[in-house]
């Protein structure tokens, strides 16, 4: 099986394809700060990109062109997320967050995008901020949720984790005790209802989709800035998350220090660090997992890639040969396509 790894960073979109021992990178957009990358379920050959100023890309040809999607209001995106449809020949819906924090709406694969009703009045949006613009936050992430059409979350960094019922036509605000500043959630179809939150302010679970919330930090030492998390295709008990002391030492490069972190079974955290090449000088990295293999997860930061096959209990390093001088920095997020 072939695998590809879309990583967004600042100076371009990585990519890395292969399998085994034989990997093969490049990057495309190099002039783009890329913050966010998408997929499509259906047509894995259809590949979207957010930039931090000049809105969406979009690839019908898995990468080997991009296009602009130039009818987007809003040019500085920070997020992405498709709603796919069961019919490969249908169109999935694009959404697309953007600072300061609105969403946007496509239906015709990023040709045409309607903003949905403004989230900036909710009553909790006078206290959102994102502490190094605080004068702007921005919609972080979005998740539509795998077990109920037309269920959408999003994350407003910082601030409110915020839940439509209607794909985001109308807005619930946050709730008393949930996350504030929600970095990754993700949610399994395999356990309707339950929600995984890598947050700013901490490790939140919810069991029914976002009405409540329990702080599950056992384990996790001092670093309970968390950022990024995956939850294992097959088992919804078991996932691997990113996570620092603090956010000067997970995004500051001479301060960065950062871990890998597994939970199992409703054990307590554990670092899952066996097989990388350390944790100072490491700014905070992105996971994702496989989508077809038990127990694979792969893992990027500082331009490294690993991956695991025994649900991150060790990793391997991926040996990757560049064509060109370019190099893939330091990732904001990650997608995998695997053929």
């Amino acid at each position: 099986m072939s695998v590809k790894i879309y990583l967004a960073t600042e100076h371009g979109l990585g990519i890395i394809e292969g399998s085994g021992s034989k990997w093969r990178g490049k990057v495309q957009l190099e002039n783009e700060n890329v913050q966010c990358v998408a997929v499509d379920s259906n047509i894995n050959q259809l590949v979207y990109c957010g930039t931090f100023g000049n809105g969406v890309f979009r690839s019908d040809d898995a990468d080997a062109s991009w296009h602009p999607c130039k009818a987007l209001a809003n040019q500085k995106v920070t997020s992405l997320a498709i709603l796919g449809t069961h019919d490969a020949n249908s169109p999935a819906t694009i959404y697309a967050g953007t600072e300061p924090s609105a969403i946007y709406r496509s239906v015709d694969g990023g040709r045409a995008w309607d903003a949905l009703p403004t989230l900036v009045g909710l009553p909790s949006a006078n206290e959102w901020s994102f502490p190094p613009r605080p004068y702007t936050h921005h919609v972080r992430y979005m998740l539509p949720d795998p077990c109920f059409r037309g269920r959408l979350h999003a994350a407003i960094e910082a601030g409110a984790l915020l839940r439509s019922e209607d794909g985001g036509e109308t807005w619930r605000d946050r709730v008393p005790g949930g996350p504030m500043d929600t970095h990754t959630l993700a949610a399994h179809k395999n356990a309707p209802g339950r929600l995984y939150s890598a947050a700013g302010d901490g490790y939140f679970e919810s069991t029914d989709d976002g009405d409540t919330w329990r702080l599950l930090e056992d384990g996790l030492d001092h670093h309970r800035y968390c950022w990024s998390i995956a939850v294992s295709f097959d088992d919804p008990d078991t996932m691997v998350m990113t996570a620092a002391r603090a956010a000067t030492t997970a995004h500051t490069k001479l301060l960065a220090h950062s871990f890998v972190y597994r939970r199992s079974a409703g054990e307590p955290w554990r670092k899952a660090m066996k097989g990388i090449d350390g944790s100072f000088g490491r700014r905070i990295g992105v996971v994702a997992r496989s989508e077809v293999e038990p127990g694979v997860f792969y893992f990027s930061s500082e331009g490294e890639v690993y991956r695991s096959g025994n649900s991150c209990l060790e990793w391997q390093k991926l040996t990757i040969e560049y064509a060109g001088s370019s190099r893939i920095g330091h990732a904001f997020d990650i997608a995998i396509v695997e053929s």
